[in-house]
């Protein structure tokens, strides 16, 4: 029998489902949602972070070693506000539920899943953290262990640890006798279709959105670009010359001083044989003339515990003078659905919509593997 009640209600919660299935990274971050105020493109919300804890050995004379819960908060802007529109005939709207998805939801809420996942990938400009080496792609189970010494070092929680790869990292990955015996279970249709199985304490995932970084074009010529005066401790920022020094940085560019890796964290233009930088982590101390390393163009796949990044969605108030529109949230993502009527063409017309930002919250708990 037909399906005669695919309401505002009804679309609006299978597009979530559908969407909530079809994200990788998406699926794999902390996700905030709150339903206390509606809010616009452009509103900076604040929200809490997760709380992070340390692996500590278990001392039989001392005991346990109780850690604080301290979660803290950042703010988020909200500045992507995703839409998808479209004319819908009487007769779809009267399909079965599961026509319905595939026929109309899940090509419509593929588009949304994609801008998220690149949103998310596109966080790659905040990680100094790296393994592998830049313009070969990964292809050994030794990279993927390298990604896990990297968070290792920083304390990074030992569960939640996911790593996703571009498709050419996951073609040298998989044949792999070490990801060929894993088991591939995973926990959404497209979380088991990108899963490559558990390795060396990641969950592995294939996301076509990985981004490529290609660096700024800043040249010393034949000579070699050096840190001009001292920088004490805890600074984040520099200038660095050369006899001759031209070209850009661009934000997400990684350059190594004294065997310490730093991400510029701003654009920068050289002027007059100097450039001025911004970058993260804080310096321990960069000495006077000390030699600056760029590292070259690569692909930023990301290995990273949950908590690193945040995908943050609020509700979007409900348009006036229709009974047609509903807002739906569940697992910490929200969707509006409207559906209205253009009397100018005589059309039947559905309208879904997101409003959500996206933000790194601890680098610490991120490294990339470059490719």
């Amino acid at each position: 029998m037909p399906n005669t009640l695919l309401t505002p209600s009804v679309i609006a919660r299978e597009a979530l489902m559908v969407l909530r299935n079809l994200l990788v990274f998406g699926g794999l971050v902390h996700r905030d949602y709150s339903q206390e105020f509606t809010a616009k493109i452009g509103d900076t919300v604040t929200i809490r972070k997760p709380a992070t804890f340390e692996a500590k050995e278990f001392n039989e004379t001392t005991g346990i070693d109780i850690q604080n819960v301290v979660e803290g908060s950042t703010t988020i802007k909200l500045d992507k506000h995703l839409d998808v529109s479209f004319e819908i005939t009487s007769r779809q709207l009267t399909l079965e539920l599961n026509d319905f998805r595939d026929q109309v939801m899940v090509p419509a809420m593929q588009p949304f899943a994609q801008k998220i996942d690149e949103y998310l990938a596109g966080l790659y400009v905040d990680i100094p953290y790296y393994a592998g080496t830049a313009g070969a792609t990964p292809s050994t189970a030794a990279d993927i262990a390298n990604c896990g010494k990297v968070l290792n070092v920083n304390k990074a929680p030992l569960t939640n640890r996911n790593i996703v790869l571009d498709p050419e990292a996951q073609a040298k990955l998989i044949v792999l006798d070490s990801f060929m015996e894993v088991d591939k279970a995973g926990t959404s249709e497209a979380l088991r279709n990108a899963n490559l199985g558990r390795l060396l304490g990641f969950d592995t995932y294939m996301d076509q959105n990985v981004k490529a970084h290609t660096k700024g074009t800043l040249s010393a010529g034949e000579g070699k670009v050096s840190v001009k005066g001292a920088v004490a401790a805890g600074k984040t920022a520099a200038v660095f010359d050369s006899t001759t020094l031209s070209g850009t940085l661009k934000k997400g560019d990684l350059f190594q001083v004294g065997g310490k890796t730093y991400v510029v964290t701003k654009d920068a233009e050289a002027a007059d044989n100097e450039i001025a930088v911004e970058f993260y982590p804080a310096t321990a101390g960069l000495a006077d003339k000390a030699e600056v390393t760029l590292l070259a163009n690569h692909t930023a796949n990301l290995a990273f515990h949950r908590n690193a990044f945040a995908l943050v969605t609020r509700p979007l108030a409900l348009p006036m003078g229709t009974d047609k529109a509903e807002y739906v949230s569940y697992d910490g993502l929200g969707l509006r659905v409207v559906q209205g009527y253009d009397t100018k063409y005589k059309k039947d017309v559905i309208s879904l919509d997101m409003l959500c930002g996206v933000k790194t919250l601890t680098p610490e708990l991120a490294c990339r593997l470059l490719g």
